[in-house]
């Protein structure tokens, strides 16, 4: 089993820092005290927690972005990160999943998430290549788990590989519920490992509806490899409003937004 995420969670006020130092590269610890409105020890405080988590680089009076776009965060670090807003995002998506009707879930902590909203569903059919989304939602009774062959990730039990896509090739879903790294300001939605990429774009081949589960976080977040365009996608699930130029992708490519309610 994956270790289990750390105790210090990510509050409002840290996730608004990172959304400040996602959008400035860089800051003071003074700048964010001042943005933030709060002290000079509350802002090193939290930017040790965050360091801490690998969601931040600490430099000499500032704090900045990690800037790798070919590593993910660490599974832990992924749970940690706005559990709250996913949790949000997850009722709301399982508040529009009918029962009797077939989905398929991928990797990540926000379908995850997902899964644990969907134990009281009824005549669920889910096909996923995430052995963590198959042991949640084998605890519904009435939910029937289809799990991919392939590869197991030690790192998060992700099923990834040939395999895994051969496998899924030989289904049709209702239902497509994804996960993602990043979305890019071109529209265009990224993940890390090429193996992982080629399991969900054939997900998305595969599902007569594609909906999109990504919290604020992943707006403007870069990462190497492109798993799909925003046009690809039937609905977003989000926990914010997404920032600029994303109203206007989202309009232009078709695609209803559901912003999570506090």
């Amino acid at each position: 089993m994956p270790a289990p995420a750390p105790p210090v969670n990510t509050n409002p006020r840290q996730l608004q820092l990172l959304d400040e130092v996602r959008l400035r590269k860089s800051l003071s610890v003074e700048q964010l005290a001042d943005i933030l409105g709060v002290t000079l020890q509350t802002v090193r405080r939290d930017v040790q927690r965050l360091a801490e988590l690998g969601l931040v680089s600490r430099f000499h009076g500032g704090v900045r972005m990690p800037s790798s776009t070919v590593e993910n965060l660490a599974y832990t670090q992924r749970e940690a990160l706005n559990s709250t807003g996913k949790a949000r995002i997850a009722r709301a998506v399982a508040a529009q999943v009918p029962d009797n009707c077939s989905l398929i879930l991928n990797i990540g902590t926000t379908t995850e998430a997902i899964a644990k909203a969907l134990l009281h569903h009824k005549g669920l059919r889910v096909l996923t290549n995430n052995l963590n989304v198959a042991a949640i939602l084998c605890a519904n009774p009435d939910c029937e788990v289809i799990v991919a062959g392939g590869v197991v990730r030690k790192r998060d039990r992700a099923i990834v590989g040939e395999a895994a896509v051969d496998f899924i090739r030989q289904f049709r879903v209702d239902i497509a519920l994804i996960g993602i790294s990043g979305i890019e300001p071109d529209g265009s939605l990224r993940d890390y490992d090429m193996r992982e990429v080629k399991v969900a774009q054939t997900i998305i081949e595969h599902a007569r509806e594609v909906w999109l589960a990504a919290d604020h976080t992943k707006f403007n977040r870069p990462a190497m490899v492109q798993l799909a365009q925003l046009a690809q996608i039937d609905r977003l699930f989000t926990d914010a409003p997404p920032p600029e130029p994303f109203p206007a992708l989202l309009h232009e490519a078709g695609v209803q937004c559901t912003v999570a309610a506090a």
